[in-house]
C-alpha cells in the first residue's frame, strides 16, 4: 500500500499540488503537517510512520517534505528499511524498492559521514591553534589572579565566616569552593 506524507511550513501555503501528485499515483491515505521541516515534533509524520506495515512505502513529493536534514533523512529511510517498508520521492525520482533508489541512498549516507568527519576535524583543528594561541573554550573564570590568591589567604584564616569571604569577593558559594578545588587538584 502506498502511504503519502504532504508538509508545508506555514498556513499561507497550500498542500493542494503534494496531495494531488500522491493520490495520482495511488496514495490510498495521505498524511499531512503544516510546520516548518525544522521542528523535531510533527505530528502527521509520526502518525505516518506509525501507520505503516512492512511492504508498505512512504510516498513523498519531494525529499525535503520529509527530513529536517540529510542526517533525519537518512535516519528516517533506514528506520523505514529495518521494518521492510519502501520510500519514493516523486521530484527526485526515487524508489528504495529498486536497485538505483537503494544506490543512491547509500551514496547520500556516504555523503552525510564525510561531512560529519569534515566538521569533526576541522573543529579539531581550530581548538588545537586556539590553545596554541593561549584560548581555551569553556565558561571565563569568576576571578583574576589577586583576587584568587586574596580568597586563598581569606579562607585560610579559620576566623572568617564563608558569608564574609563571599561578600567582599561578591562571589557565589559554588564560586569559592570550585576556585578551592581547582587550587587543590
Amino acid at each position: 500500500m502506498l502511504i503519502g506524507y504532504a508538509r508545508v511550513s506555514t498556513q499561507d501555503q497550500t498542500l493542494d499540488l503534494q496531495k494531488d501528485a500522491l493520490q495520482k499515483i495511488g496514495c490510498t491515505r495521505i498524511f499531512t503537517d503544516t510546520a516548518s521541516g525544522s521542528l523535531a515534533e510533527r505530528p502527521g509524520l509520526t502518525e505516518a510512520l506509525q501507520f505503516l506495515r512492512s511492504g508498505d512505502a512512504l510516498v513523498v513529493w519531494r525529499l525535503d517534505r520529509l527530513g529536517r536534514s540529510l542526517q533525519h533523512l537518512l535516519e528516517t529511510i533506514s528506520d523505514l528499511q529495518q521494518r521492510a517498508i519502501g520510500f519514493k520521492s516523486l521530484t527526485e525520482n526515487i524508489d528504495t524498492a529498486t536497485p538505483g533508489g537503494k544506490l543512491i541512498f547509500h551514496v547520500f549516507g556516504a555523503l552525510a559521514e564525510f561531512e560529519r568527519d569534515l566538521i569533526r576535524e576541522r573543529t579539531q583543528a581550530g581548538l588545537v591553534a586556539a590553545r596554541a594561541r593561549g584560548k581555551y573554550g569553556g565558561r571565563p573564570q569568576r576571578l583574576n589572579a589577586n583576587q584568587r590568591a586574596l580568597l586563598h589567604t581569606l579562607y585560610a584564616d579559620k576566623k572568617n565566616r564563608i558569608a564574609d569571604i563571599l561578600s567582599v569577593l561578591h562571589i557565589s558559594k559554588s564560586t569559592l569552593y570550585r576556585s578551592l578545588k581547582a587550587a587543590a587538584g
